[in-house]
């Protein structure tokens, strides 16, 4: 992949994405935790003062806050940082918000291991787990920053609650004038016959990069953004499983309930497929810089390559 790609980091996107929607949804405010000038949403904030509500270090006020907007027709984004919305907001998401299928737009910001300084306390890497399984919740994990704006768009027109995972630093952009990503459906980004790369968020750009070197070895990979673990677009899943075998699923996230279970849950039931995981194992991650935290725990071009060359060359039970 060209390392000439330009690069912008997701919460500057969900800024300006706020920004830009603020005149087609008047409906539309944001809600922050006392961080607005990390998530990025103090711009919307300095433009709309009267549709901006800093509450402080109080996520779960900040939640029920938002909840009760809803239902008075307001089009609510709650932001921050995705550990402190997941984890102290958890009550109030599930009883308040998606009891009701109010529609919310959760935006968890610094997640994964992009909060990387700030250590284990701060790195959000059980997120996607605890909002699968919140009823009604749609989770999204935007590839890019267009994909961000995107998502964004499309959550403040659903009915119901959407969480919306977005990183702290930058990263290529994608999707550039590419056909728009629709929340529930994957977007196939190669097609090919020996094995399956299933992936979200940022580790998209390795897996594409990684997919170009196995076609130097003749190694023919299907490769699947899955933008939407929940709904999850069980139909496409199932056909790469099939015609593979083999599946290798790629996470900025511990291998234990984000995309790794979904596309388990899923071909367990659909199509069994010989699978790997890559993501944080079961422990906690520490502080350092982004990139090296990314290698360290498996997230890198030479490690994806490394098993799903391993992978497709292995012979099916």
């Amino acid at each position: 992949m060209s390392t000439a790609l330009k690069t912008e980091a997701g919460r500057d996107a969900l800024g300006k994405a706020l920004l830009d929607l603020a005149g087609q949804i008047p409906e539309l405010v944001v809600l922050d935790a006392d961080v607005s000038s990390s998530t990025k949403t103090a711009d919307f904030g300095r433009a709309h003062p009267d549709r901006f509500f800093n509450v402080g270090v109080a996520e779960s006020n900040m939640i029920d806050l938002a909840a009760g907007m809803a239902t008075c027709g307001l089009r609510p984004v709650a932001s921050t940082f995705a550990i402190f919305l997941v984890l102290k907001g958890a009550e109030q998401i599930r009883n308040t918000v998606c009891y009701n299928n109010l529609p919310v737009v959760f935006a968890g910001g610094y997640a994964g291991l992009s909060d990387s300084y700030d250590g284990a306390s701060h790195q959000s890497i059980t997120d996607l787990a605890v909002m699968r399984a919140m009823p009604n919740m749609a989770v999204v994990v935007p590839g890019d920053s267009v994909e961000v704006r995107q998502a964004l768009d499309q959550a403040l027109r659903r009915n119901g609650p959407t969480y919306i995972r977005i990183g702290r630093n930058p990263t290529p952009v994608l999707f550039e004038g590419a056909e728009p990503f629709k929340i529930g459906k994957i977007r196939k980004l190669r097609d090919g016959k020996d094995v399956t790369l299933a992936v979200c968020g940022v580790p998209l750009f390795m897996a594409m990069e990684a997919a170009e070197l196995l076609a130097i070895e003749k190694i023919q990979v299907d490769l699947l953004e899955v933008s939407t673990l929940k709904p999850l677009d069980v139909e496409t899943l199932v056909a790469s499983a099939t015609k593979t075998g083999k599946v290798l699923t790629i996470e900025e996230h511990s291998i234990i309930g984000g995309l790794g279970g979904a596309v388990a849950e899923a071909l367990g039931k659909h199509a069994p497929s010989r699978m790997e995981v890559i993501g944080v194992e079961d422990r906690f991650t520490e502080s350092g810089d982004y990139s090296a935290l990314m290698t360290k725990y498996g997230l890198s071009v030479r490690a994806i390559r490394e098993k799903a060359r391993k992978l497709a060359r292995a012979t099916n039970p």
